[in-house]
């Protein structure tokens, strides 16, 4: 999540963003475990990176076509299942394959949920986005590890800029409060939540590209770029909760929600992180080598 939320009231102190003693502790456990699994899988890369990402990004579809979908979304998550594995799989099986590969099986994947539901009328375009929604970045996620040079440090880059965000917005959204950043959008998010997750992203950031021999400013612009990506994303993971009436995605995550809930911000930063890498050499504007 990012942009902050400041939480007012008994009953909203109850929920999984507010107050009580047992939710800021489920969170922050489960925020810690969540943290350590994807830093290990990162580490490990390979077949391990791509299954931990198949584990999260699946999880996150059924969820999604659950919340658009209503009580019949089954086989359009089977659908979107089946393609984002593919997606995944196929590098992994045949790394000569071109690297539009991937994103042209996600293509596919999406046309066939929309053409089964526009034939049952259930949604067609909110189930043809599940498959392009969570499989781009799944695969683009992917691919940054596997393909691009400081791969390793790039998606620890990435997930500092996140995760600080997420932090930080969390952290001055619920001390300082104040106007709201968009409540036709989401009703909790504040502005103060906004700028303090984007300037400690830009600090993590800064400090992380530092410590591994890069610019400290330049990284400090790509995790504000980054962070900026992260709001966008919870913010559209809000509306579209808004639109279907729920409050969270899921309660698979105790303190967090649902996947959904915990990835929405990842899902906006990763395309954008991807542009930074294979359009504007984003390693060599961070300062590194051009060896890993």
């Amino acid at each position: 999540m990012s942009a902050g939320e400041h939480i007012a009231g008994p009953r909203r102190a109850a929920s999984r963003r507010g107050g009580s003693g047992l939710d800021w502790g489920l969170r922050l456990v489960f925020g810690l475990l969540l943290a350590a699994l994807a830093l290990a899988a990162m580490v490990k890369g390979g077949v391990w990176f791509a299954g931990f990402i198949a584990a999260v990004t699946i999880t996150g579809l059924y969820e999604w076509h659950r919340m658009v979908g209503g009580q019949d979304y089954t086989r359009y998550a089977v659908i979107g299942t089946l393609g984002l594995a593919a997606a995944l799989v196929a590098p992994l099986l045949a790394p000569q394959l071109a690297s539009d590969v991937p994103f042209l099986i996600l293509g596919g994947t999406a046309l066939l949920d929309l053409a089964v539901a526009a034939g049952a009328g259930a949604q067609p375009l909110w189930q043809a986005a599940g498959p392009l929604y969570l499989g781009i970045p799944g695969v683009a996620l992917f691919d940054l590890r596997a393909n691009s040079v400081h791969g390793l440090w790039l998606v620890l880059i990435l997930f500092a800029a996140v995760w600080a965000a997420d932090t930080g917005a969390l952290v001055s959204g619920k001390l300082i409060g104040g106007p709201k950043l968009a409540p036709v959008l989401s009703p909790n998010k504040t502005w103060a939540g906004f700028v303090g997750g984007t300037a400690l992203a830009a600090l993590a950031v800064g400090l992380v590209v530092a410590v591994l021999g890069g610019n400290f400013l330049s990284g400090a612009a790509a995790g504000l770029v980054l962070a900026l990506a992260g709001h966008a994303g919870d913010l559209f993971e809000s509306w579209v909760k808004r639109r279907v009436g729920r409050k969270d995605s899921g309660n698979l995550i105790p303190g967090h929600g649902g996947v959904l809930d915990r990835i929405d911000s990842i899902l906006f930063a990763v395309p954008v992180c991807a542009v930074l890498v294979y359009l504007f050499d984003a390693h060599s504007l961070l300062g590194f080598g051009a060896q890993p």
